[in-house]
């Protein structure tokens, strides 16, 4: 009987053709402590930050929603608390006369005093409180009605597409239209000037700088996004303003035009991030095929690889302005704090965000002006949420299926 050498040859050596249980399984995950551990630390903190943000919009959200009722309880201030209390009087006549006889003062060589005269006391309560027991102490507070007076929520709510922010008077007024004009006329001047300069910085840095010259030109602007605020602020305060104004001979020092390009400034490192992110995401054969039909290395830049960028620019823009919207110390010095109506870019103007910083330490905890500041936070925290939303999901992703090719 002849050996098949095929059938000898698929039964394999003998070593091989042993049971399942020498096989190992590269299908199965081996558990590690340290691979479970940091697993669930990073989940933790994603879950975290989601908590955290989700808090804040409800603490803005809870601070500001008083305004629209109709009636509040409101603490009264240190300062109503130091009024209604008892003073220390000085040279005034007490309402009861000392009892004290006639007394020989050794300091008055023997003269005598009488108690029916007229005596200057000082540290003396001329008003004496009941004493409370224990149980019955109270915390002091103020119920304020609909009906009470003006400051209350219902005229703040009709003040507030005024354009009067006049928050302490007898006749309080919390427009906001002057402070949402002058919010979005710093906005516009900024984009004006930081969006050309950093898209054609990008444009050049990704298409016509060679490699060393890019190593110099990208840390350098993005160094400038690891700037403070105050800095930048302090800069126009103290330069730009005055170099400005001797350029174009305005009256104001300090407006809108010199905040604008000073938060130009703070959004340049931005812009220039994404929009060189987004050319340098652009592939090559665009460039290539560009060059090949005959057009110049800049004609190809201009109007193959930046029109292909588009949704990527747009996304950068959408950023800057959400930098610009949200920006408060810049506004607080470079700006002029003054909440005007005028389209004028020479004249000065006050932001929402200045407004929080400026005003939000004197303000009384629970007042209807605490109120309002939190109503123009939530307007701000909208914004911005919407703006960073869109330039990252929607805008981004179209980028993403253009270059794809979807």
């Amino acid at each position: 009987m002849t050996k098949n050498p095929l059938k000898d040859k698929a039964a394999g050596p003998p070593a091989l053709a042993n049971s399942d249980q020498d096989r190992i399984d590269i299908t199965r995950k081996k558990f590690r402590i340290g691979d479970y551990l940091a697993e669930k630390v990073i989940k933790g903190v994603a879950f975290l930050s989601i908590t955290i943000i989700v808090f804040i919009f409800f603490f803005v959200f809870r601070e500001a929603f008083p305004i629209f009722s109709n009636s509040k309880v409101v603490k009264p201030s240190i300062t109503e608390k130091i009024a209604q209390a008892p003073q220390e009087t000085y040279g005034a006549v007490t309402d009861k006369p000392i009892k004290q006889s006639k007394e020989v003062n050794t300091q008055t060589n023997g003269a005598a005093t009488d108690s029916s005269q007229v005596q200057e006391q000082y540290g003396v309560q001329t008003i004496e409180p009941e004493p409370e027991s224990a149980g019955d102490e109270k915390e002091d507070t103020y119920t304020v009605s609909a009906g009470s007076g003006f400051d209350d929520n219902q005229s703040a709510l009709k003040t507030l597409v005024t354009k009067d922010w006049v928050p302490v008077s007898q006749k309080p007024r919390y427009g906001i239209l002057a402070l949402i004009l002058g919010t979005f006329k710093i906005t516009l001047i900024s984009l004006l000037f930081a969006a050309p300069l950093a898209i054609l910085a990008a444009l050049y840095t990704a298409i016509f700088a060679n490699k060393k010259m890019k190593e110099i030109i990208k840390p350098t602007i993005e160094l400038l996004a690891g700037f403070p605020s105050v800095v930048i602020g302090f800069f126009a305060l103290m330069v730009l303003a005055t170099f400005l104004q001797q350029i174009f001979h305005y009256e104001t020092r300090l407006n809108s035009f010199v905040g604008g390009i000073a938060m130009g400034i703070a959004a340049i490192p931005i812009i220039f991030t994404i929009t060189e992110d987004a050319l340098t995401a652009v592939p090559k054969s665009f460039f290539e095929a560009s060059l090949a039909i005959g057009a110049s290395k800049w004609q190809t830049a201009f109007f193959v690889i930046l029109p292909a960028a588009t949704p990527g620019i747009f996304a950068a823009v959408l950023l800057g302005i959400g930098r610009v919207f949200g920006e408060t110390m810049i506004a607080l010095m470079a700006t002029g704090n003054a909440a005007l109506m005028d389209l004028n870019p020479f004249s000065s103007v006050r932001t929402l965000a200045a407004t929080i910083g400026a005003e939000m330490n004197e303000v009384v905890f629970g007042d209807t002006h605490y109120n309002v500041l939190f109503l123009i936070g939530s307007l701000l925290f909208i914004f911005t949420f919407f703006i960073n939303a869109i330039a990252e999901f929607y805008v981004k992703g179209k980028l993403m299926k253009r270059i794809q090719g979807k």
